[in-house]
């Protein structure tokens, strides 16, 4: 996916390993299951598909016509699709970002992953929050013996709070899931169907 953050076909992959669909079905799936995330419904899902179909990630299984309704391609993902929708997702996880509707899209398709991937994404997550956060108190720190006033921090000590909240919510997790606590055993359709 040569976009960024392409988060609509990211979708559209996470979506098409629970079963092969049409545009329209994956626009219905989306609604219905609130991935809030996407935006510009259905023209970007369409121009998803055909970006995916085009880099090889999904390919067309077959087309049918119900009644006088136009003609729908049914798409199915690739093993090249499977691959990058993992390797898309663990980055996702891995490396914050300041546009958090990312990481809440990544954490929704989360049952993509194993269990063991999901957790190793979430501590190499962990690990560069916790980086951060040094630098922070670090600053904080260096501002504090300057002797300027404390109001100028307020923006920093705001942004530490919420990596502390990210960070704090990634350990929690991890334990979940190595205590067995989250259940992967319907993976990736039990996910998207909650």
């Amino acid at each position: 996916m040569a976009r960024r953050h392409d988060l609509v076909g990211l979708t559209v992959l996470a979506l098409l390993t629970v079963r092969a669909s049409h545009p329209y079905e994956l626009h219905r799936f989306i609604v219905d299951t609130h991935k809030d995330y996407i935006t510009g419904l259905p023209r970007s899902l369409y121009h998803a598909v055909e970006r995916l179909a085009r880099d090889e990630l999904v390919v067309p299984v077959e087309t049918h016509r119900e009644g006088r309704r136009p003609e729908r391609t049914v798409y199915e993902i690739t093993e090249e699709g499977r691959g990058e929708l993992v390797t898309q997702l663990r980055r996702l996880i891995e490396q914050p970002d300041p546009d958090r509707r990312t990481f809440v899209a990544a954490v929704s398709l989360i049952g993509c992953l194993t269990p063991s991937e999901a957790a190793r994404a979430l501590r190499t997550r962990a690990a560069t929050i916790q980086g951060t956060l040094a630098g922070i108190d670090a600053h904080i720190r260096a501002v504090a013996d300057s002797g300027l006033p404390e109001i100028l921090m307020l923006e920093t000590e705001y942004e530490r709070r919420l990596h502390q909240a990210d960070l704090d919510w990634a350990r929690e997790v991890i334990v979940r899931i190595e205590k067995g606590e989250l259940d992967w055993s319907g993976t990736v359709k039990a996910d998207l169907l909650s």
